[in-house]
């Protein structure tokens, strides 16, 4: 059934030039951000200009750019889960030019003895959701590539972390128990909802994903604990995290 998904051979029916009109180009990066207060701290403290809007029936998500040591970085806003989170790099890439996107957000951790006090840097990502699978040939998991670019450059920066693979997810309420102990026993350490779907957009493309996690929530079959959720949410250090790698690029 996977297979029908993939299509590697004929083209799509429309793209975002029938929604958008031509292609934009105005930034060299865009940093992909879930936490509206880490949203605000970049409006609040850069000088920002909005460069373009993707649209909905729903609603409307602002892009806005800025210069960051001569690099023209845009951001937004994500929406959650991995079908429309992919959503949003396909319009924000037509709608600014950006090819390399820098995503951070927070995670359910499977091994907080991992974990703790360090950012995850994936490596590969089990694909738990349905997005990968319609932009790459089926298979348990996809290779996160940026990760070793992530690792090099927390590693300069003194920044703490631990690599490994990671849960894509977007099931909210069905990391179940034995869901949880089959992904623990491949060796995954974090749960998230994205990752796997935004990779295959970027590897469709050919543009380059660099991600970091950091671990609130605690998903155990012995317990869940969401006591750290908020802080992982929101805190503005991942920004500080996410400069130091656009400082390599």
């Amino acid at each position: 059934m996977m297979n029908d998904f993939y299509d590697p051979d004929t083209k799509p029916l429309f793209t975002p030039e029938d929604f958008y009109g031509s292609k934009r180009d105005y930034a060299d990066i865009c940093i992909v951000i879930f936490s509206r207060e880490i949203y605000t701290h970049l409006l609040d403290h850069f000088e920002c200009v909005k460069c373009g809007e993707m649209t909905g029936c729903n609603m409307n998500t602002p892009i806005y750019l800025f210069e960051y040591n001569g690099k023209h970085v845009a951001f937004y806003l994500s929406a959650i889960g991995s079908a429309v989170a992919s959503h949003n790099v396909i319009e924000s890439n037509w709608l600014t030019g950006a090819e390399t996107f820098i995503m951070f957000g927070s995670a359910g951790t499977l091994d907080s003895s991992k974990t703790d006090g360090r950012y995850v840097v994936p490596s590969r990502a089990y694909r738990g959701e349905g997005m990968s699978f319609y932009y790459a040939a089926p298979a348990d998991y996809i290779k996160i590539n940026g990760a070793d670019k992530v690792a090099e450059c927390f590693e300069e920066a003194g920044i703490p972390f631990v690599a490994g693979p990671v849960w894509t997810t977007d099931a909210f309420y069905r990391e179940t128990e034995r869901l949880v102990t089959d992904r623990r026993n491949e060796g995954c350490i974090a749960v998230e909802m994205e990752l796997a779907g935004v990779q295959a957009v970027c590897d469709h493309y050919g543009w380059h994903l660099y991600d970091f996690l950091e671990t609130g929530d605690v998903v155990d079959v012995d317990g869940y604990d969401r006591a750290t959720l908020s802080e992982a949410n929101h805190d503005i250090r991942k920004l500080t995290a996410a400069f130091a790698i656009i400082d390599k690029l």
